[in-house]
């Protein structure tokens, strides 16, 4: 039984959700942007930071103890976890997180465990199912669409992207179009076979992926945890997640 069963004693009512870790490599530590917890505490959940370990033992207890997982922003994803070759425009990865990563995710899925992923997340969501990424947006697929805009006003949306019909995001928030902040220069490639699209830039990148096979399994490229302060939008996919988090397994 889940530790959020004990906290009023109604069942499901605050579910903890395990926020992957930011890692700062130069300073030897992990951190955390708030917006990322304050957007699980505002839609009514509890964000618990994970420690960086690749300990099956501990990823798998942590399964059992976790209602759902947020996959953060951050490093580039290395290409080593898609099968490419590193180029020049690839910026600095990880390898505990992505050996992390890759080891929790077919734990979670395995669980059906709600899971959110957000730049990096849908990113790393992808590439471990079996997609590919572009490593650098500028180098491999240039466009006018403003894909990574500057500070220091990053809940401002920059571009659109296009909910796509029939899609679970595009029930959730009922537009057809989604006004959306931008801060990354990978993306994408070739969608994992097991997911399907929810969202489409003006350029045609693929924006928002979901696991139709899952309950609750969501990757956006722009950044909620930003815009969630000023935007009902964004408050909405935290609270879907959540709510999702909450329901029995």
């Amino acid at each position: 039984m889940s530790l959020c069963r004990f906290f009023d004693g109604k069942e499901g009512s605050m579910p903890i959700i395990g926020v992957l870790p930011l890692v700062d490599r130069e300073r030897e530590s992990y951190w955390m942007l708030p917006g990322y917890l304050d957007g699980v505490l505002e839609a009514g959940g509890v964000p618990m930071m994970l420690p960086l370990t690749e300990d099956l033992a501990v990823l798998a207890r942590l399964v059992e103890q976790c209602d759902g997982f947020l996959f953060t922003g951050g490093h580039d994803v290395a290409p080593e976890v898609y099968g490419a070759e590193r180029l020049s425009q690839c910026g600095e990865c990880c390898p505990a997180r992505d050996r992390m990563e890759t080891a929790l995710l077919p734990l979670a899925l395995a669980a059906d465990r709600p899971l959110l992923g957000i730049c990096r997340g849908i990113q790393m969501l992808n590439a471990a199912l079996g997609g590919t990424l572009y490593q650098d947006l500028p180098a491999q697929r240039p466009s006018a669409v403003e894909h990574h805009q500057t500070g220091p006003h990053y809940e401002r949306p920059v571009h659109t992207v296009t909910l796509l019909p029939g899609t679970p995001l595009r029930q959730l928030l009922e537009v057809e179009e989604l006004p959306v902040n931008s801060y990354h220069h990978q993306a994408v490639r070739s969608l994992s076979p097991r997911l399907r699209p929810m969202a489409l830039a003006p350029d045609g990148l693929v924006e928002a992926v979901w696991l139709p096979e899952k309950p609750f399994v969501w990757g956006v490229q722009w950044h909620p945890e930003f815009s969630h302060r000023t935007d009902e939008n964004s408050r909405k996919i935290f609270r879907a997640f959540v709510a999702a988090a909450g329901e029995p397994v």
